[in-house]
């Protein structure tokens, strides 16, 4: 059955980002579970690809990976005030187990710096036991009005890091070391540029003391928050009393930290990436690089009739059915194709497509589709020359190149296609980013942007971090993404809500 056609983004690019998601087979919704999807088969080979990015640097920093309940003692979210008041509308509260109503409720975990903060209670005593650095690959719920696949879901996939220290200097330093890494990996590996900055207070992590993310900017202007490192201060050592004797002897509550990414990422990838043919993955985390399509000709239809019954004795018998006949030159042009193809695609660990049941042409359109970097096709023409045509799947411009070449042209080619997406994300993000000078121009930039009709931008203010100014600008339906942690722009200036002085523009735009 052929696949419905993707809808343009310039047309409504939600529902673009929806078509690509089904057709790329990344994933799709779990109607029977309100805001859950199914993360399928090609979905979650991404994913793998980024666990390991991701965890590797985690290991190579110092951390080790542990797991945590699910399940968190309803009163842990309340030892820290801020942190249940952040939290409190999204939880999912368990009440019954065993068919019996529960002495005290668990929260299915929404995060897990309070379990966390318990058993660290437990295991530091002292400052030998320090710094304690932790990660988890787990899953989240969090009770979400309006979701959308990979980028806002009920439970969704996630690892969290959570450390503790014995000064604030040290765990300030691992709150930027991570950050990095984040940035590190969506700028490297998912080709995807961002913006690393300082969260406002209205806008950080509850609990924390202060919130620093990455943000990225899609196709449509909108911003993604990609990423986030908390400074937790001894806000969570104190609620959870985690303390440790110090080397001169005095006890001291331990400075933490948290940080966290999602399968967010997934979704930020599509949306950075993907074009209206469908998924487009940068190489690096592509399940598939490479798939070699071999073209030879199909088996010939001969059709007979048999009478069973023939009316006179000595009349010619008709024989009545279809026979596959594939004539022994064809045969050994199949042969030869197929023998080539198997030989070059494990030169270059490709993926070769000889299924017999569909044509060469829904195979290109089954793997441009499903967004893989690079298709081959290799036929009788290419076997008489010694030749095989590649085509990127990024630029769609196909080069016939020596067979005898492929295996070093292939590594090339991947590599630049990773630095050419990077270089138009980049690209986007300059085009896309604009001055504002009064709260009026503000408006005026962000007030007809909408996710389905795109056109948002990356406005650059002078705002103060104040309540203030938050409110102020989601009046606009936007949101201030952070303060950058580099200015790349004009300085100091003043706040176009309070008049105050401030040190930089801050990133304004619309959100996911």
């Amino acid at each position: 059955m052929a696949e419905s056609p993707i809808t343009a983004r310039t047309q409504d690019f939600a529902s673009w980002y929806q078509d690509v998601v089904l057709q790329g087979d990344m994933a799709e919704p779990a109607e029977i579970v309100k805001g859950c999807m199914v993360i399928k088969a090609n979905g979650y080979a991404v994913w793998e690809l980024l666990q390991r990015e991701l965890d590797d640097r985690f290991k190579a920093t110092g951390h080790q990976n542990m797991y945590f309940p699910l399940l968190i003692p309803q009163s842990f979210m309340h030892k820290e005030a801020e942190h249940v008041e952040g939290f409190s509308p999204e939880l999912a509260v368990v009440t019954m187990a065993g068919g019996k109503q529960l002495e005290e409720p668990y929260v299915i975990r929404p995060t897990s710096e309070t379990i966390i903060g318990h058993f660290f209670a437990k295991w530091i005593k002292s400052w030998r036991d320090l710094p304690m650095l932790v990660n988890q690959w787990a899953n989240i719920i969090r009770w979400e009005l309006r979701t959308r696949m990979f980028l806002r879901t009920t439970e969704f996939l996630w690892q969290e890091g959570h450390t503790a220290h014995s000064t604030h200097e040290e765990a300030a330093q691992e709150v930027f070391r991570m950050l990095d890494v984040y940035a590190e990996v969506a700028e490297d590996v998912m080709a995807m540029p961002v913006i690393k900055g300082l969260k406002t207070q209205s806008e950080k992590f509850a609990g924390a003391l202060q919130t620093y993310s990455i943000e990225a900017m899609m196709q449509n202007g909108f911003a993604l928050q990609s990423g986030t490192s908390h400074d937790l201060g001894q806000n969570f050592g104190k609620a959870f009393n985690v303390q440790f004797q110090s080397k001169e002897g005095q006890l001291d509550y331990v400075w933490q930290t948290s940080w966290g990414v999602s399968t967010r990422l997934v979704g930020g990838l599509i949306m950075s990436h993907s074009d209206d043919k469908g998924l487009v993955l940068p190489p690096k985390v592509a399940p598939i690089k490479a798939v070699l399509v071999p073209i030879y000709k199909k088996k010939t239809k001969v059709s007979m009739k048999v009478d069973p019954n023939p009316s006179t004795v000595g009349q010619p018998v008709t024989i009545s059915g279809t026979v596959m006949v594939l004539p022994d030159e064809e045969q050994d042009e199949k042969a030869r194709v197929l023998e080539v193809a198997h030989r070059i695609a494990k030169e270059v660990d490709a993926k070769v497509d000889d299924r017999e049941d569909i044509t060469p042409g829904a195979k290109f359109f089954h793997w441009e589709r499903r967004g893989v970097p690079v298709v081959l096709e290799l036929g009788p023409r290419d076997l008489a020359s010694g030749s095989i045509v590649l085509k990127r799947r990024d630029t769609g411009v196909k080069e016939v190149i020596p067979q005898s070449e492929v295996a070093a042209k292939l590594p090339a080619v991947l590599a630049a296609m990773q630095q050419s997406m990077y270089d138009v994300g980049k690209q986007r993000l300059k085009a896309n980013t604009v001055l504002a000078n009064s709260i009026e121009e503000v408006e005026s930039l962000l007030k007809d942007v909408t996710a389905e009709k795109g056109g948002g931008k990356f406005v650059m203010a002078h705002l103060k971090d104040d309540p203030r100014c938050d409110a102020r600008i989601k009046e606009f339906k936007a949101t201030i993404r952070c303060i950058p942690l580099v200015d790349e722009y004009d300085g100091p200036g003043k706040c176009l809500v309070t008049g105050e002085p401030v040190d930089r523009r801050v990133v304004i735009a619309k959100a996911y």
